[in-house]
């Protein structure tokens, strides 16, 4: 009697705060989880680091937890599926596999000197033809430069071919598969090559001329290949030893897969760290004239790849974060909701958190964070207020900006990620869209994402129309203030972010 089929996939998401393990079943439900948080690093205003060591450890960590509390092992599990932040980047030596410094995360703008030199020669979009991206220090080439340049000998090791680079996936995967001592494979999906501003979206692979522009050495990159395909087994020592690892998605491309989001003018918007509207545009590479990133949306296999508008905004729940860390307002983030309740509007205030300039679609490095409005009369819980309906406000410029390339516009706006447990955000962005928002039953889409192309790589599930019938919908949110109202909110966020502007010279 032959041993039943495994029936479960586990996912691997390792954002921008932590690294967690999430066991699915079969109908795309979640079974148990494991999370752990890593540390932030701040060592200069705009500068921001992870440990790559010890997200690999709490990798590790969170993938027994999740085994352990779903009273399942290896056996039971069919495939591995990975999903990172992106754009971060590590540079690692492949000999003793440890990092040569430690990973400089998206946020980071340390590298805006170096961008500005490359785009005095033909703007800010010199390379987008070939890249779909704008030159901004968002991006991982200019970190990865970065690096090279300031650890010593790092350049001549990375040219060798003795030094790799990676986003978080990419070392994920090294790792997993038997890194240093057991030649780990080196490899990530056309997703997260495509945010490194290196690859060339037509021929998805490392383009010279950009490696040449950025200083990179293409011997330290990882092979390309699809998002959905067996890119290796997991090492001996793994607790998930022997089991492919079958998916790996960036992490808001993983989210749109989760929202079975796959066709054109199909979308999601994700409230994390940051807020990320994907829209996708079929077989077709669109390149914006709004401000939005023309990205990989996914690829399964040898079929062609599809592609995506995205509006990217660098702070939505880090705003949160920065209330609760640096101002002392809340002393948990779950609090800010009951906290901005209290008060029927926001006194008139209005927060820009332009912490590391302003992304989609206005990309402006020279732009910092402000608070407008401020007067005697207003609370903490004003600005409280004020920071969920920053978040929604964002997103209104990200949206607006996809409505004016598509040829029909959005009319309803799916959403995920950690804030749309927030039921004042969620109707202050129906209100503010004047557009439905519907959240999924299951909203945890990122790793979803990641374990839905995992299975499909192994079969598990057949194709995307069966990954279509497993979403449902959990809760809608309808406009309910006036076109005045909405209208008055809109215009005084403008003349805010107007107030942001030009601050770095």
């Amino acid at each position: 009697m032959s041993a039943p089929q495994p029936r479960h996939i586990v996912a691997i998401d390792h954002g921008t705060t932590s690294t967690r393990a999430i066991v699915f079943d079969d109908r795309g439900r979640i079974v148990s989880s494991g999370q752990r948080e890593h540390r932030q690093y701040f060592p200069k205003p705009g500068w921001v680091e992870h440990d790559a060591t010890e997200i690999w450890r709490n990798t590790r960590l969170v993938i027994g937890e999740a085994l352990g509390d779903a009273e399942i092992t290896r056996h039971d599990v069919a495939a591995i599926g990975i999903t990172n932040q992106r754009e971060t980047a590590i540079v690692w030596d492949r000999a003793t596999g440890k990092p040569i410094h430690r990973a400089i995360v998206w946020q980071d703008t340390r590298t805006q000197p170096a961008v500005d030199a490359l785009a005095a020669e033909g703007g800010i979009r010199r390379f987008a033809a070939q890249t779909g991206l704008p030159l901004a220090s968002y991006f991982s080439a200019t970190k990865i430069a970065w690096i090279l340049d300031h650890v010593e000998g790092a350049r001549e090791r990375a040219e060798a071919g003795e030094l790799a680079f990676g986003t978080p996936d990419s070392w994920v995967l090294w790792n997993l598969t038997g890194g240093a001592s057991h030649g780990g494979v080196h490899a990530t999906d056309v997703t997260n090559a495509s945010r490194t501003l290196l690859m060339d979206l037509e021929a998805l692979d490392w383009d010279d001329e950009l490696c040449a522009a950025f200083r990179v050495p293409r011997a330290m990159l990882p092979e390309i290949r699809s998002s959905s395909e067996v890119f290796g087994h997991a090492d001996s020592a793994s607790l998930l030893r022997e089991v492919p690892i079958a998916g790996i998605l960036g992490d808001q491309q993983a989210a749109t897969f989760g929202q079975a989001a796959f066709e054109a003018g199909e979308s999601k918007n994700t409230y994390g760290t940051g807020n990320f509207l994907i829209v996708g545009t079929g077989a077709e590479i669109v390149h914006s004239e709004q401000g939005l990133i023309t990205t990989v949306a996914y690829r399964l296999g040898d079929e062609p790849p599809r592609f995506a508008l995205e509006g990217s905004v660098a702070v939505s729940g880090s705003l949160v974060q920065w209330l609760r860390d640096n101002l002392g307002i809340i002393r948990d983030a779950s609090e800010i909701e009951a906290l901005a309740s209290s008060v029927d509007d926001n006194g008139d205030v209005y927060i820009v958190p332009a912490f590391a300039g302003l992304f989609a679609p206005y990309w402006r490095p020279d732009a910092r964070g402000a608070i407008v409005g401020l007067t005697r009369f207003v609370t903490k819980a004003h600005l409280a207020r004020a920071a969920l309906e920053a978040v929604a406000y964002q997103s209104l410029d990200v949206l607006a900006a996809a409505n004016a390339e598509l040829p029909s516009p959005i009319t309803e706006l799916r959403v995920d990620g950690g804030m749309v447990r927030n039921e004042l955000l969620m109707q202050f962005q129906a209100d503010v869209l004047g557009l439905p928002v519907v959240r999924p039953e299951v909203t945890e889409t990122t790793a979803l994402g990641a374990a839905y192309a995992a299975g499909l790589a192994v079969g598990l599930w057949r194709d995307l129309d069966e990954l279509r019938e497993l979403w449902a919908e959990d809760r809608r949110w309808e406009p309910r203030i006036d076109a005045a109202a909405r209208e008055h909110g809109i215009a005084r966020w403008h003349q805010a972010v107007e107030r942001t502007l030009d601050w770095v010279e």
